[in-house]
Parts: structure tokens; C-alpha cells; sequence
């Protein structure tokens, strides 16, 4: 099976939404905090769907959601708030921050098409 990006750069947050990830039989997720990192591993491939935090850190997560949707991965964003998402992504399922279990299993049903 291919793996799970999380985008996450909360250690806290990464921490629980990995661990729901692997109670909904997901296995561990491919982890990454920073734009960078999360490009790295997109492009080294295998990832079969994506969680994408808007904000990391100081960055906005734009370039990963660019570079997620050029690969054609099915991906959803992660907010705890409601900032303003660019023309290009407004159409992307939102996960709310913080969400439940079965929250994120429906999202997880739906990116995957299950």
C-alpha cells in the first residue's frame, strides 16, 4: 500500500493524527513539518493521498498543495481556523482542526475513494 503524507508541523497535532491514522489501519504515515520536506517527499513518491496543515510554521502550505495536485494525489487541508485558501485549491476538502476519529475516517474514505 502506498503511504499516507502527513503535513504537520505541530508535534502534538502530527503525533495524534498518526496515531488515528494507524486505529483506522492506515499504518504510519510518511511525516513531513516543513514545505520543503514535504516536497522532498512527494516527489519521491508513493504517496497515495495527503493531510496538508495550511500553515507550517511560518510558511503557507501553497507549494505543497501545487505540488501534491501536479503529481495527482488526492489530498485534504488541515486548519484550526478559516483563512483564505487561493482560487486554485478552494475546492479541496477541509478537514477541520481539531477533528475526531470518524471525521477523519470519512476523509480518509473519501480521498481514497473507499
Amino acid at each position: 500500500m502506498s503511504a499516507i503524507l502527513l503535513v504537520e508541523d505541530d508535534p502534538m497535532i502530527a503525533m495524534m493524527a498518526a496515531d488515528m491514522l494507524d486505529a483506522l489501519g492506515y499504518g504510519e504515515p510518511a511525516q513531513a513539518a516543513s514545505v520543503s520536506a514535504a516536497i522532498a517527499a512527494i516527489a519521491a513518491g508513493g504517496v497515495a493521498a495527503a493531510l496538508l496543515d495550511v500553515h507550517l510554521g511560518k510558511d503557507d502550505s501553497w507549494p505543497v498543495a501545487d505540488a501534491l495536485a501536479a503529481a495527482g494525489v488526492p489530498f485534504a487541508l488541515m486548519s484550526g481556523d478559516s483563512g483564505t485558501v487561493p482560487p486554485a485549491h478552494a475546492a479541496r476538502p477541509m478537514l477541520a482542526k481539531p477533528f475526531r476519529l470518524a471525521e477523519l475516517d470519512v476523509m480518509m474514505a473519501r480521498l481514497l475513494a473507499r
